[in-house]
């Protein structure tokens, strides 16, 4: 997701400070872009990114959590975003635009939703001037969606059946990378202090998206369904394994849906087209 929103920053006209890990494999080096290295956690990076500017855009997520090597969710959505906050304030930035997640809120069922929306309440306790999105699943070239979007492809490419859970029925409403990272870049100059879901102009069920893909491949789509009850007693067996592709928190908000409640707010308030859900497979 960042490469698209630095790109859709750097259209736009402004100079762009990127936050790297160290040893990332997808260093983004172009005119207008700065690359200072470390970690979202790290107090003396983050006061050397942010030297100088007038906004903060901050994107760090993650779905899968690695305790031994200290990836949390409270980690990197709760402390991280705590951490970029109180690192805006030093630097006398006065604007974030934070990303959330479609389905963020205080009672949810999932380790994922629930911390997502305490970063949200440290954004709106932080002071700043504020946009946060919180947008469905993200389809498109550089976004989380091909990593989702190549799964299930590989699934109709080279499993004999590809298994669905229950009756394949919840939906989903998938939004285009181009479309959120336009927003996000329109955001870092908006006078608004609000909060805006951000879905595409479909809801499609699972099993929907899972017919596109296998249209797109020019394969059969063969399935098998498998008994919600038999997933959540496997669920948390199978995530151990980290080529497993679901997590346990993963399947809470599948089985839940992810339907934009007003998914025409950011379209009145931003300059966004609504782009259909288009199958882009990797390579």
């Amino acid at each position: 997701m960042g490469v698209p929103v630095v790109n859709a920053l750097v259209r736009a006209g402004h100079e762009v400070v990127i936050l790297q890990r160290p040893g990332s494999t997808r260093p983004l080096r172009r005119t207008g872009v700065e690359i200072v290295t470390g970690e979202v956690t790290d107090e003396a990076a983050l006061a050397v990114g942010m030297w100088g500017c007038d906004a903060v855009v901050h994107l760090v997520g993650i779905i899968r959590e690695l305790p031994r090597r200290g990836v949390t969710m409270q980690r990197m959505h709760v402390d991280a975003t705590r951490a970029v906050l109180a690192a805006a304030r030093q630097a006398g930035i006065s604007r974030v635009v934070h990303m959330s997640a479609l389905g963020a809120r205080p009672d949810a069922v999932s380790a994922y939703h629930r911390t997502k929306w305490a970063a949200e309440e440290a954004v709106r306790a932080s002071g700043l001037r504020h946009t946060i999105f919180r947008p469905s699943v993200i389809f498109g070239r550089g976004g989380p969606g091909p990593e989702f979007v190549g799964q299930l492809a590989d699934l109709v490419r080279f499993a004999p059946v590809v298994p669905v859970i229950g009756d394949g029925s919840f939906p989903l409403q998938p939004v285009a990378v181009e479309t959120v990272a336009g927003a996000i870049a329109q955001a870092v100059v908006s006078p608004r202090d609000a909060a805006y879901e951000l879905g595409g102009p479909e809801v499609l069920t699972y099993l929907d998206i899972l017919r596109r893909i296998a249209v797109a491949l020019g394969r059969p789509l063969r399935t098998v369904r498998v008994p919600v009850g038999v997933m959540r007693a496997l669920v948390p067996i199978l995530q151990r394994f980290p080529s497993f592709p679901l997590t346990q928190d993963q399947l809470t908000m599948l089985l839940e849906g992810n339907v934009c409640m007003d998914p025409d707010a950011a379209y009145r308030d931003f300059d966004l087209a609504p782009v259909p859900f288009t199958v882009i497979l990797p390579g």
